[in-house]
């Protein structure tokens, strides 16, 4: 009883100490989307470099992906950890005394091989920590730790950007403040002892025979299928969610109300974790994650045709409740795919070919948009690619509820 009450302790600071930086790396990613429309109005860009800048931020995101995830392989998920927050926290801030476009590019590369980096190492840190009756599910609240971190995107949104005083600017320096709070407690953080019992071989292996492994035979299949899903969804969420404030100011809204509706919406995306977060340990990975996929199509293909503020609030909230719940089963799902040895490799590896996704799909949308595309098509492309990644899953997907990771 007393070792039980003992591990539970350690789960429960584990998932406060990682989903702390989460949280952080959620009001960034979410301060971005409103930090979008105000650039627009205050440095006039246009919306194809509106677009740049959100691809910009996943090109950073796919390079910190791929290089930190090998990294924590070969060096521990701790070190990857904090290093990837340290330079989040650092651009971050510094992206608040930007003087230009070009400034911006540079400094959001930087936040985003912090944020790329950080995702799958955690997940895969925290999936090598716990139980294999409760992994899921804990991986799972990690994850609902975006939510909370967007929802406190959509207040300082809502409440401080309007101000003249603070600005996207001063959004900025809040949002780089308390991240240093984080990596303050990550120094509390031990390594897996998953990785530590495989040190040895995994520091000795050469990455390049790391890399050839997710393509050989033993897991080729669940390799093509990650790739192909994270591609999918990770394409769709920042074409989608970056341009949210964008897309509701095009169909008439005001910034201030933009920002409020925002608010509302992502207010969904908690019932949506903590649904699949019941859900995944009674019904399992594959089957949830298709079911909140499909849940994705249907409300991303509404969002797209709404023509009122009821309709766009409805099918906003239902957006936010299913894509951010896919997001959670999808994170739970992939560290469970591979050994050890080669855990992080392959999460991050996904992850980088995912965030390939969430370089084009901002650019799409600001071609698109500049080419007078109608917003109805474009969530309908969207939801092609969340089919897409659905029948990826049916195709070559494998339950893996309650497996000990080896």
């Amino acid at each position: 009883m007393e070792s039980s009450k003992t591990a539970l302790l350690s789960t429960n600071k584990l998932l406060l100490i990682a989903g702390t930086g989460w949280l952080f790396d959620a009001m960034d990613v979410g301060l971005l989307s409103f930090i979008l429309a105000a650039l627009k109005q205050d440095w006039g860009l246009t919306p194809s470099q509106l677009g740049w800048i959100g691809s910009v931020n996943s090109i950073g995101m796919a390079v910190g992906a791929f290089l930190f995830g090998i990294y924590a392989d070969k060096k521990g998920r701790k070190s990857a950890f904090l290093f990837t927050l340290l330079m989040f926290s650092i651009a971050s801030g510094l992206s608040a005394f930007a003087w230009g476009l070009g400034s911006l590019f540079v400094l959001r590369f930087f936040i985003g091989m912090g944020l790329g980096g950080e995702l799958p190492v955690a997940s895969t840190l925290v999936s090598e920590s716990v139980e294999p009756e409760v992994r899921g599910r804990i991986v799972v609240l990690l994850e609902s730790f975006w939510a909370v971190g967007w929802i406190l995107a959509a207040l300082i949104a809502y409440f401080l950007i309007p101000l003249p005083a603070v600005g996207w600017r001063g959004a900025m320096i809040l949002c780089a403040i308390p991240a240093f709070y984080a990596l303050y407690l990550r120094f509390n953080l031990p390594d897996s002892q998953s990785y530590q019992h495989q040190n040895s071989h995994a520091q000795t292996e050469p990455v390049i025979k790391k890399i050839q492994s997710l393509l050989s035979n033993s897991f080729r299949r669940q390799t093509i299928m990650l790739w192909i899903v994270w591609f999918c969804v990770v394409f769709s969420y920042y074409g989608m969610f970056l341009w949210l404030p964008s897309v509701l100011m095009l169909k008439g809204f005001d910034m201030v109300k933009s920002f409020g509706y925002i608010l509302m919406m992502t207010l969904a995306q908690l019932p949506g974790y903590f649904t699949v977060a019941w859900l995944i340990e009674r019904v399992g990975r594959k089957w949830v994650l298709i079911a909140y996929l499909l849940g994705t199509l249907i409300s991303a293909y509404l969002f797209g045709i709404a023509d009122s503020i009821n309709q766009l609030l409805i099918s906003g909230a239902l957006l936010s409740f299913f894509n951010l719940g896919a997001w959670g089963a999808m994170y739970a799902y992939t560290p469970e795919q591979y050994s050890t040895n080669i855990r992080a490799t392959g999460a991050g590896m996904a992850a980088s070919i995912g965030r390939i996704g969430g370089i084009l799909g901002p650019l799409m949308v600001g071609f698109l948009m500049a080419n007078q595309v109608g917003v109805s098509m474009i969530f309908a492309l969207f939801s092609l690619s969340i089919l897409v990644a659905i029948l990826a899953i049916l195709l070559l997907g494998k339950e893996t509820k309650q497996t000990r990771l080896s």
